[in-house]
């Protein structure tokens, strides 16, 4: 799907230095009906992360300037940038390139060379999740933590909580089911769309933010110790 709610295209922005890769990239979004903007390095990146209205980031991770490891956790502190979904593309395959990926808050890491076909699957799987899947409007709510999925809004004791994408999904998924206890493999799957293992401390890192930024209400994220996690909310 390469619309928004609105009907407009999706806005995806191309950080990529290489010029044949980069002008690859722009022709195949803009056949498949995207709004594609560009940027050669991470300097370039961020101003326009910030200054233009974006539906996702396509972000190689070899740049100039600004590497897109530093680019990515740049996104993901600053609150107008926080919510922005980012698919890291590189030439780095090795498992702990994708595990410090994952942990920053990226969304999905394709490692070239790549299929066309496989990435546009991958843009369009990764809005799709960043809009929320249509059908979930019951607001989740216990004491002072509410979370609205129409909205993709999350308040504690009525202020917002700046969440990125994952960090949403994984707090939506454990709230949707209270008091059952998943593994850190059944979360991957569940919320990552990733069956491998060797990936546990990814969860753990969300669910470290994930209650840092929730304050108290982040304690009903329980450690099942050996297995997992559960969302326990208090009782009344």
């Amino acid at each position: 799907m390469s619309s928004t709610s609105n009907g407009a295209p999706a806005r995806v922005l191309v950080v990529e230095d290489e010029p044949d890769l980069r002008n690859l990239l722009d022709r195949s979004l803009e056949q498949a009906g995207y709004k594609v903007f560009l940027a050669e390095d991470g300097i370039e990146a961020l101003e326009k992360a910030t200054n233009e209205t974006l539906d996702l980031v396509l972000l190689d991770l070899m740049l100039p300037h600004v590497d897109g490891i530093e680019v990515c956790r740049r996104l993901k502190r600053d609150e107008r940038t926080a919510r922005l979904p980012v698919i890291m593309l590189t030439a780095r395959q090795e498992p702990v390139d994708r595990i410090v990926g994952l942990e920053l808050g990226a969304d999905d890491y394709i490692t070239k060379p790549f299929n066309l076909r496989e990435l546009l699957l991958r843009v369009g799987a990764v809005l799709r999740r960043s809009r929320g899947e249509r059908g979930r409007s019951k607001v989740l709510g216990f004491a002072g933590l509410r979370l609205d999925p129409a909205a993709r809004i999350v308040t504690v004791d009525g202020a917002d909580v700046h969440l990125t994408v994952r960090e949403y999904d994984l707090l939506y998924f454990l709230l949707s089911h209270p008091n059952h206890v998943f593994s850190r493999s059944d979360l991957l799957r569940q919320v990552w769309d990733y069956d491998f293992e060797g990936y546990d401390r990814t969860v753990d890192a969300h669910v470290a933010r994930l209650r840092r930024k929730l304050g108290p209400p982040g304690e009903w994220i329980e450690t099942a110790w050996g297995v997992g996690y559960k969302f326990h909310p208090p009782e009344g």
